[in-house]
């Protein structure tokens, strides 16, 4: 995701004076392509995550539109409140970038994991979220939120992602994309999980289990009708996310779903409110901590039984 990310924005950058891309002192190989051809367009803030926000906030006041580019918790947590104070709040044209999210540095330890970022970005007043599923939704959503108007947080996986979809017709920022029609059961995954969910739904097959699957590139907005068109035609609903269900996307999907009518029952399956303790790659922790495909399946199925 994000080599398409860095392809995607270059291509961006030459049609557009205006972007800017800040990194705090990492992803230069990622970066280099960007940097040798927009050096005009590029700062590195050096390891100080908080004052390179602040800058981009500057910036974008000055009629920038201005990318910080960071990996895991760095672009978020550590800066959170000049993310609040100088960009949310003043609708600042601000476009965080974690490169990371999840498990993805699972062999350096929870400080580097981001397992609480989409809960605490989507909580922030007038700032969109997006967890692209696959390099195409990564593309897309590049796209949309240079013309998407204040603070935005893109959460990308690392590298060797799946492509899911050949190509979206008529993407729609805040709206989920239909993987495929299924009966009963409605998967709703978000960010680089899917894959793990094209896993599980392999396995229900085997147990006549044909569930819908939607991926949802947008948390905030989120497609609320979509949401309730599935809770009224299915009896279970299941999101996948590798994040803490604490507030994140399966928390959003529930907060829809208390306020309106719903047939559906709600399943969240993520971390559950709890740090990861152990060490190893993503694929480990993520089969560890019950979010590997096998996992999902088992889950799903246990719960129809």
């Amino acid at each position: 995701m994000r080599d398409t990310f860095v392809r995607t924005l270059i291509g961006l950058a030459k049609e557009n004076p205006n972007i800017e891309v800040i990194t705090g002192d990492l992803g230069f190989g990622v970066l280099k392509p960007y940097f040798e051809q927009l050096p005009n367009q590029f700062t590195n803030a050096g390891i100080a995550e908080q004052n390179m926000t602040s800058v981009a906030a500057g910036m974008a006041l000055q009629g920038k539109i201005v990318f910080t580019y960071s990996i895991g918790n760095f672009p978020t947590l550590r800066c959170l409140e000049q993310i609040r104070n100088d960009c949310a709040y003043h609708k600042a044209n601000v476009k965080i970038v974690c490169v990371g999210g999840g498990f993805v540095y699972g062999s350096l330890g929870m400080s580097h994991q981001a397992t609480e970022d989409i809960a605490i970005m989507r909580a922030l007043p007038d700032v969109a979220v997006f967890c692209p599923g696959d390099l195409t939704e990564a593309e897309k959503i590049t796209k949309a939120i240079v013309d998407y108007p204040g603070t935005c947080y893109l959460r990308l996986g690392r590298g060797g992602e799946k492509r899911i979809h050949e190509k979206i017709e008529d993407f729609q920022v805040g709206r989920a994309i239909r993987v495929k029609d299924g009966e009963k059961v409605a998967i709703f995954s978000t960010g680089a999980i899917f894959e793990e969910v094209e896993i599980a739904c392999e396995k229900l097959k085997e147990s006549g289990i044909n569930p819908t699957v939607y991926t949802f590139p947008t948390v905030k907005p989120l497609d609320e009708e979509t949401i309730l068109k599935c809770a009224s035609s299915h009896d279970l609903i299941v999101t996948c996310e590798e994040h803490n269900v604490v507030g994140g996307f399966g928390g959003a999907v529930a907060e829809v779903m208390a306020e309106n009518p719903a047939r559906a029952k709600l399943m969240r399956i993520g971390m559950n409110d709890q740090y990861c303790v152990k060490v190893g790659n993503q694929k480990y922790l993520r089969n560890e901590y019950g979010m590997s495909g096998e996992k999902i399946a088992e889950r799903i199925l246990e719960r129809i039984k």
